[in-house]
């Protein structure tokens, strides 16, 4: 989805660089893009280390500038911040093939949210800082459906997420007088590496989470990255200039349905 977004940014006459912890995969991403006109490069940073990020800071800004617009697509999850089953039955806690709530590590909670959160605001403190005293800037962090109501089994996704968009509100109404505007997109579901085998199995049918979503999802289908991209380029242009603090549903409807 974000080299969606980098492409976009790039055929819209930005000057892109895709950071990536695998410098590899920012470079193979970037050169993708660069064979259809844009303007991009790959750049090493890790977002949960400051130093790494303020030398790919410096090397952006060597290369193409200042930033003027902050995409924050660093997240995941991890099995150790997951249950095993949506809803906790007595004994659970006693089995050794069941993760329960009692059973979550802490080590991996902590890791999912700090590559969501974290990952957000250690970048936003070093490339947002150039933004100061320039106009038209704006910065889009990444938020999630989990964010509106909690999905079952991932409670540190969810809680990362949840932060994610109190952040994007609080940073909105913080920085406002700069002219630095904040917003986040919620994307809805969305097939990707990380989620393809939980939502289908290998003939590529949906597995039961997949059609439970499918059918809490009005428009009945799974989101493409190309349908994040409208809704980019409106709250990074002057077509939103009003609009700061907001967290943008792009989710066939997901958050809209009750389920009944």
């Amino acid at each position: 989805m974000c080299k969606a977004m980098a492409e976009e940014l790039a055929l819209h006459g930005s000057k892109v660089a895709i950071l990536d912890l695998n410098k590899n995969s920012a470079n193979s991403a970037a050169e993708d893009i660069n064979k259809n006109g844009g303007q991009v490069i790959g750049v090493e940073a890790n977002v949960l280390d400051q130093r790494s990020l303020e030398e790919a800071n410096e090397s952006v800004k060597s290369k193409l500038g200042k930033c003027d617009i902050l995409v924050n697509g660093a997240g995941g999850n991890h099995p150790k911040g997951t249950t095993t089953k949506t809803h906790f039955t007595q004994g659970d806690e006693l089995s050794e093939d069941i993760i329960s709530f009692f059973d979550l590590d802490p080590a991996g909670i902590s890791f999912v949210f700090n590559l969501n959160f974290i990952g957000t605001l250690l970048p936003t403190q070093v490339f947002a800082r150039d933004m100061i005293g320039r106009s038209d800037c704006n910065i889009v962090n990444i938020s999630s459906m989990n964010a509106f109501t909690p999905l079952t089994k991932i409670p540190a996704y969810s809680g990362a997420k949840a932060a994610i968009s109190n952040f994007t509100q609080w940073l909105a109404v913080h920085i406002a007088k700069e002219k630095i505007r904040v917003n986040a997109i919620a994307p809805g579901f969305f097939l990707t590496d990380q989620n393809r085998s939980l939502l289908t199995d290998n003939n590529g049918q949906l597995t039961e989470r997949g059609n439970t979503i499918i059918e809490h999802t009005p428009l009945g289908k799974f989101g493409k990255a190309d349908d994040l991209l409208g809704t980019l380029m409106w709250l990074c242009t002057s077509d939103s200039s009003f609009v700061t603090g907001v967290v943008a549903p792009v989710d066939g409807g997901f958050s809209a349905f009750s389920g009944v």
